[in-house]
């Protein structure tokens, strides 16, 4: 099994792992951010995950736009909106995933 093989099923999970639980939450819940966002910071052990996600995120976000101007890559705020509209459990391995098939071409 490949890189690019690995990659590409971590992303599908990635997806696929959020969106079903995502897609249970009743559509009037959905635009109710307050709603969503107050249990992250709901105890400290919470906030202290939440934190970690952010700081992650903010982390890949440098990382992402950084490798893509050093390897050449098109379109680094695409994987920005994969953050923001499933998480990084996606979107980290779709970059991973095209920067392996960035690097076979050079």
């Amino acid at each position: 099994m490949t890189k690019k093989t690995i990659f590409l099923s971590l992303a599908i999970l990635g997806f696929v792992a959020p969106y079903f639980f995502f897609l249970q939450v009743p559509p009037e819940s959905a635009l109710d951010l307050s709603a969503l966002i107050q249990p992250l910071f709901a105890n400290n052990f919470m906030k202290g995950v939440g934190m970690d996600l952010m700081v992650s995120v903010i982390v890949f976000w440098v990382f992402v736009f950084i490798e893509a101007n050093r390897i050449q890559m098109k379109s680094p705020w695409l994987y920005l909106l994969a953050t923001l509209l499933v998480g990084l459990s996606f979107a980290l391995p779709l970059f991973l995933y095209f920067r392996e098939r960035q690097l076979e071409t050079k």
